[in-house]
């Protein structure tokens, strides 16, 4: 593996129905079932995590893209809908990436958003494991 500019350090007790903390303790988090899976809706899962890094970090690929490309962006924001999905062997995730941004002409926004998943890490992280929709608002 070559040099690392940045280590995230997690640490998981319980699955999905236990806790998740840092070791900075900037997160410190409790998780749990969702009610469409039978639990009580208390606490976060992983989905939500995944979809909550998975905006932050596309917003970031997002603002390289734009700069690079002379693109001012405006105000913006992305919303980021993780699906868990259940196949007749296994559970799988899906994804969908929203980007507003209304000072924006919706072409340039569209070619933005794809020139940013080329880009963004958790986009090649996951590329051809999940499906990952792009959208414009």
């Amino acid at each position: 593996m070559t040099d690392a500019i940045y280590t995230a350090h997690a640490h998981a007790v319980g699955g999905r129905q236990g806790t998740a903390k840092t070791d900075d303790g900037h997160l410190d988090v409790a998780l749990g079932y969702p009610k469409s899976m039978g639990g009580n809706g208390e606490g976060t899962n992983p989905e939500q995590l995944f979809a909550a890094g998975y905006a932050a970090c596309f917003l970031g690929a997002l603002g390289l893209v734009a700069r690079a490309a002379g693109v001012k962006l405006g105000e913006h924001s992305l919303d980021s809908e993780v699906d868990l999905i259940k196949d007749d062997t296994s559970f799988h995730i899906g994804a969908r990436l929203t980007l507003n941004a209304p000072e924006l002409d919706k072409a340039v926004a569209l070619d933005l958003l794809h020139k940013a998943h080329a880009v963004c890490p958790y986009s090649r992280a996951t590329r051809g494991n999940i499906e990952v929709e792009l959208k414009v608002a």
